[in-house]
């Protein structure tokens, strides 16, 4: 218990450092900070790869509720955005995934905001599932996507492909356009509003790389079909810099 407690106050501590050596640029920050000042909850959406600088990314990080896994890296997580004031509720589509719902649908009842990456606990990367489209629904709020992208960074070769900013990195956070879901959405609309969330995260995940410089990350093949052939020339320059600094 210990050991963890220093481990994610060091993390902290990191978090702290990267965002206060860089340049950090954030775009869009004016619908989400402005719903928050006009009491309207709304759930945040971010890729897992792209979580660990979530906290720098607006105004009010204790206005948030972080949904992560009941396992040990959730409660890493757990204990290391409490140190910037945000919250968590634990639960996932294999354990505790019925009460993590009624608490989401509890908080956003309440007016409070609440934080989901919709490819997480464990994938597939940047895939998103239809967990989120239901707790908008439950919830009757929208769902806004937000990412950011650093440079120099160093990219893991876990399954999220893991960003992690070096420090006197230049970065961008960027938040994208609400997206409303319908409060009697049959399933063709979830599936729309689904594909509608996922191609926006890639969209503004791949504009924050793009005026860094950087490599775009590819995205899981979608469950079920065979993996898409890279971009001519991108699978090189993405396998050459996975876990390298950038």
């Amino acid at each position: 218990m210990m050991a963890q407690q220093i481990i994610c106050w060091g993390a902290a501590q990191y978090i702290r450092f990267v965002g206060w050596s860089g340049r950090w640029q954030i775009l869009g920050a004016d619908l989400p900070e402005g719903l928050v000042e006009q009491g309207r909850p709304f759930i945040v959406a971010f890729w897992h790869g792209r979580l660990l600088m979530m906290s720098r990314s607006w105004r009010y990080p204790e206005r948030v509720h972080v949904l992560i896994s009941a396992h040990r890296d959730g409660q890493l997580i757990s204990r290391t955005i409490a140190h910037f004031g945000s919250k968590t509720v634990v639960g996932s589509k294999r354990r505790g995934g019925v009460g993590a719902a009624r608490e989401i649908t509890r908080l956003l009842k309440g007016g409070e905001v609440v934080a989901v990456t919709p490819d997480g606990p464990r994938g597939p990367r940047m895939r998103v599932s239809e967990g989120i489209i239901a707790l908008a629904i439950l919830g009757d709020v929208p769902i806004i996507p937000l990412t950011y992208a650093c440079r120099p960074r160093k990219i893991f070769s876990s399954w999220d492909r893991f960003n992690l900013p070096l420090p006197f990195c230049r970065g961008v956070f960027i938040w994208g356009e609400a997206i409303e879901i319908p409060k009697g959405a049959d399933d063709r609309i979830k599936e729309a509003k689904r594909l509608h969330l996922e191609c926006a995260l890639h969209e503004i995940t791949n504009t924050a790389d793009t005026m860094l410089g950087q490599a775009l990350t590819d995205p899981a093949p979608e469950p079920g079909s065979e993996p898409a052939p890279p971009v001519a020339g991108q699978q090189a320059t993405n396998t050459g810099r996975q876990g390298t600094n950038k």
